[in-house]
C-alpha cells in the first residue's frame, strides 16, 4: 500500500511539473502575441484559444499535487471544536464522498472526451483544434485528482490509526 501511495504522490508531483511548463509555455504565447501586435500589428490567431486551453490544464494537472502539499481551502473551524476521534472520523467520510465525487466527474470528463474523438470535434476557431486534445489532458489531471483524494483518505485513516496505537503506547513510554 505504502508504494502505492508513493506512486501517486511523485506522479502528482510529475504533473505539477506539467503544469508549470504549460503556464510557461502559456505565458511565451501571450508574450509572442503581444510583440507581433505592437512591432508588426499581426497576430498568432492561437493565443486566446490556446491560453485558455492552457489555463484548464493547468489548473487540472495541478490539482491532485495541491491537495497533496494541503493547498486546497479548508476550514478546520467546527473540526476543531470537536473530539479528535470524532473530528478525524468526519474527515475521513468528507474524503470518501469527495474521491467517489471526483471519481465521478473524472467519468464524466472522460465521456466527454471520448465523443470529442469518436465525433470528430474540433473548436469553432480558425484553428478547428481537435478538442480530444486539450480535454484528454484535463481528464489525466482530474484522474491524478480523484486518485491524489483516495491517497489522501487512506493516509488519514493510517494516521489516525498511528496515532490512536502511540496513543495507546505514551502511558508506557513515559514510565521513566
Amino acid at each position: 500500500m505504502r508504494q502505492i501511495i508513493l506512486i501517486i504522490d511523485r506522479l502528482s508531483d510529475l504533473l505539477a511539473k506539467l503544469s508549470a511548463l504549460v503556464l510557461g509555455l502559456m505565458t511565451v504565447l501571450i508574450l509572442l502575441e503581444i510583440f507581433l501586435w505592437n512591432l508588426f500589428q499581426k497576430t498568432t490567431l492561437i493565443a486566446d484559444e490556446y491560453s485558455a486551453y492552457g489555463l484548464a490544464v493547468l489548473i487540472f494537472l495541478g490539482c491532485g499535487y495541491t491537495l497533496k502539499e494541503k493547498g486546497h481551502i479548508r476550514i478546520d473551524l467546527i473540526l476543531n471544536l470537536l473530539p479528535h476521534r470524532l473530528a478525524l472520523l468526519l474527515k475521513f467520510i468528507a474524503g470518501l464522498v469527495s474521491t467517489i465525487l471526483l471519481g465521478y466527474i473524472t467519468w464524466q470528463l472522460g465521456r466527454m472526451t471520448f465523443s470529442a474523438w469518436h465525433y470528430g470535434s474540433t473548436s469553432g476557431t480558425l484553428t478547428a483544434t481537435p478538442l480530444w486534445v486539450p480535454q484528454s489532458l484535463i481528464v489525466i489531471g482530474a484522474a491524478m485528482f480523484t486518485l491524489q483524494m483516495a491517497v489522501e483518505t487512506v493516509k488519514l485513516f493510517s494516521s489516525s490509526a498511528e496515532t490512536s496505537a502511540t496513543s495507546d503506547l505514551q502511558p508506557l513510554l513515559n514510565r521513566d
